[in-house]
């Protein structure tokens, strides 16, 4: 009996939506390829933010991300795929492997999901103050939990002002930074590139009267009466450790979450801050109580469209037979 394989055209299905995953400034740190019928995705260590994202762990919550992105275009195609994280002892950089399962239809969740892959985008503008119903909340904790990992929704001022104050302070470490404050400026980009934050989608400059923390992608002052919402809902997403493994499966489910959160019609953006700084990463689990690790925090609320940041080609992220993973910017 033959053992299925995926080929060159599988590989394409994937590497179109394995380029829409979230990446630290959209540094896009990620190499797709073919090998012995598995569908491989690699970190581009060319990519990594030297300042912001020393550890690479980044760099795993976005290929992890970008995997299960991978996944469910693949299922869509009728070729449902089995991941096996970091195969190779030999070759740190392959983080994920994707082999073919038994072909079936897709589900209607996979195809809902795969469905807002283009959609979504990071919503950094002041969303409106309506809050985000109960039954939407209780599905992205179930698409966290569906995907290894665990969901906490703040829920009153009293948890958000806790974290609000864990986040600002992790913010002002970074901002007092030279280094840290020079990459982000190398990674804010002009309208045309194909990596990078876009000046025109950053957050307005921050106010005092602001809650949580923004990056300065811009220097934009916000419109009268748009401040941000004085409730958000704000998420912790984490896993039960904080291994290499753990980091990638961490970004599996937070894309799974941010593909349930565009298909409720709902916007997000993402708060690594209190991640980046490892004091008030561990000020933020004690204050959850919780003995896993938190690998994200999010902003979700209604907001009004944004658009997409820029993507790289799917042939720059493909490697080819005896090509270098590893490529520069």
């Amino acid at each position: 009996m033959n053992t299925p394989t995926f080929d060159a055209s599988a590989l394409r299905i994937a590497a179109v939506a394995a380029v829409r995953a979230p990446s630290m400034h959209n540094s896009q740190p990620w190499r797709l390829r073919l090998h012995d019928g598995g569908i491989e995705i690699l970190s581009d260590t060319a990519r990594q933010l030297a300042i912001a994202d020393s550890t690479g762990w980044a760099v795993r919550i976005a290929c992890g991300a970008a995997t299960f992105n991978a996944r469910m275009a693949l299922a869509v195609a009728g070729t449902p795929a089995a991941v096996r994280w970091r195969p190779y002892p030999a070759e740190p950089e392959v983080l994920a492997r994707l082999t073919p399962v038994q072909p079936r239809p897709a589900t209607y969740a996979e195809q809902d999901l795969h469905a807002a892959i283009p959609r979504r985008t990071s919503n950094r503008k002041p969303f409106r103050p309506e809050p985000v119903p109960s039954g939407v909340r209780l599905a992205l904790i179930e698409a966290a939990h569906a995907e290894g990992a665990w969901l906490d929704l703040l829920v009153g001022m009293t948890a958000l002002s806790g974290f609000a104050e864990i986040a600002q302070s992790a913010d002002r470490v970074l901002r007092r930074d030279p280094a840290y404050q020079a990459e982000l400026a190398g990674w804010t980009r002009a309208d045309a590139a194909t990596d990078g934050v876009p000046a025109t989608v950053g957050a307005p400059v921050a106010e005092p009267q602001d809650l949580l923390p923004q990056r300065a992608f811009t220097d934009r002052r916000r419109a009268p009466g748009r401040d941000f919402e004085p409730e958000p809902l704000v998420a912790v997403l984490g896993v039960a450790g904080d291994r290499l493994i753990d980091q990638l499966v961490a970004g599996q489910a937070l894309q799974r979450v941010l593909l349930t959160v565009t298909g409720a019609g709902l916007a997000c953006s993402m708060i690594s801050q209190p991640i980046e700084v490892p004091a008030a990463r561990d000020q933020l689990r004690i204050s959850l109580r919780r003995a896993g690790t938190p690998q994200m925090t999010l902003r979700i609320g209604y907001g009004d469209p944004s658009r997409p940041t820029p993507r790289r080609e799917v042939d720059d992220v493909l490697v080819r037979c005896g090509e270098p993973v590893a490529t520069r910017r």
